[in-house]
């Protein structure tokens, strides 16, 4: 399949030229070593590649041994695998180097010597069972690879050219028209069907069966679960209390995630560690309430107000609607002609959420509480930061609609509490782009231009 990620790959060997090894950090499932070994194949005379799911332990023996003998060192992996080695000529992939950190702490001498260049992938990157023992490369240029985004999901489908239009459109302010508007938004409720995991999409374009789809999620669902026993040592039972209860947290109006509904009295530092797990392998996107939509909405964050998003939402409906093992197509018929009332705010507002995470955002959202002043009592569902920050107007409050009737009462007095930091306040909804009292309302499937 096509992907984004490939012309940042191409950037990287072109710019910087061995200087630096390239890590692909990912999910499970979601398409890593393909693409690396995609590139290998394009981009290179030839290449190595060491699955450390599966290594020889000669081999790793070579990182233990021979690091201060990359003659002998090379001399082993190139015989070991019976691929020549050429300068400047070949890439050596490490792939899950996250299940043998010293092939990673390596990276430092081997991109000094400047033979090769070196690509890793791998998930769990950031814990402390994958570092601890190691000194990370500062030669290592880390770059996150998410599901597909909506317009690789078009590409799967062998649509080049609808996407470039809606750019377009987006770009000029102006509606796609009536028929346009609807092939867009019947292709984005087929993505957020199927999502954007890789096996799912090819399940799909082959096959056009959202029950065979679905099965392909249980089983990437299932491999979750059994990561989450396997390498959350200690806290598993916390983390998968979380993943469990993610659907259920969702389905709620405001959608902050109360631990008090997985224990009583729970306390974030109890579950800290367990939200950070989830974070770190990519199975979910973590939002943060922002207290004040200033530049930096980091320096804002309140870390204990939180909304947990899946980083897939093909995912989330095949984890919501459990009930028989598999998610009836009768569900998946009401999601593709727009009839399912019920959930179906917490599915398009987790689309919105992963779409903006696959565009470089980190998610934020507004929520102000008061039980004393109804005039500040509101809740904004994201806030984004221009990407050229000026002395005012900075932040865009953005709401999320999935119905067609809907009131905008705390955008409105968002709006009027805030209006020197505001940026354009935005609607993403599932009409056609228009706008009015200056408000912009964006078809959903505009999101990722944001």
């Amino acid at each position: 399949m096509k992907r984004r990620i490939y012309e940042e790959l191409l950037k990287w060997k072109q710019e910087d030229a061995g200087r630096t090894a390239l890590l692909i950090d990912g999910a499970r499932r979601v398409g890593k070593s393909y693409i690396a070994e995609e590139f290998a194949k394009a981009e290179y005379k030839n290449y190595l590649l060491i699955d450390f799911n599966r290594v020889n332990e000669e081999v790793t023996n070579l990182f233990l041994h021979y690091l201060h003998d990359l003659d002998t060192f090379f001399l082993y992996l190139s015989n070991f695998y019976n691929v020549k080695l050429e300068e400047r000529k070949t890439l050596i992939i490490f792939d899950e180097v996250q299940l043998f950190p010293r092939a990673r702490a390596a990276i430092k001498y081997l991109v000094a010597d400047g033979r090769y260049d070196y690509l890793e992938t791998g998930s769990l990157m950031s814990i402390k069972k994958n570092v601890q023992d190691i000194v990370i490369p500062s030669e290592e240029h880390h770059i996150r690879m998410y599901p597909l985004d909506f317009e690789e999901f078009l590409w799967a489908l062998d649509n080049e050219t609808l996407m470039d239009f809606i750019r377009l459109c987006f770009r000029e302010r102006r509606p796609l028209g009536q028929a346009l508007h609807r092939k867009a938004m019947d292709y984005f409720r087929q993505y957020l069907i199927v999502g954007g995991m890789p096996q799912a999409v090819e399940a799909y374009v082959h096959t056009h069966d959202f029950e065979r789809v679905d099965r392909v999620k249980r089983d990437i669902l299932t491999l979750y679960r059994a990561d989450i026993v396997k390498h959350a040592k200690g806290y598993e039972m916390k983390v998968a209390q979380i993943f469990d209860d993610i659907p259920a947290q969702l389905q709620k109006h405001d959608k902050k995630f109360r631990l008090s509904s997985l224990k009583k009295e729970a306390r974030f530092r109890d579950y800290e560690d367990a939200l950070f797990w989830l974070s770190d392998a990519m199975v979910v996107n973590i939002c943060y309430n922002s207290t004040a939509p200033s530049i930096g909405l980091r320096l804002n964050m309140d870390r204990m107000t939180l909304k947990c998003y899946m980083a897939d939402t093909g995912l989330l409906i095949s984890h919501a609607f459990d009930e028989r093992g598999i998610a009836s197509g009768e569900i998946y018929r009401k999601l593709l002609f727009d009839k399912l009332e019920v959930n179906q705010g917490m599915i398009v507002e987790n689309a919105v959420a992963q779409m903006l995470a696959a565009a470089g955002h980190k998610l934020y959202f507004y929520a102000n509480s008061s039980r004393n002043d109804a005039s500040s009592r509101m809740e904004i569902d994201f806030l984004t930061a221009k990407s050229k920050i000026s002395s005012r107007h900075n932040i865009s409050p953005i709401e999320v609609k999935s119905g067609k009737n809907y009131t905008l009462s705390s955008l409105r007095k968002f709006r009027e509490k805030y209006g020197e930091q505001l940026h354009i306040p935005y609607v993403l909804h599932m009409g056609d782009w228009k706008e009015g009292e200056g408000i912009t309302y964006l078809p959903l499937y505009m999101t990722p231009l944001l």
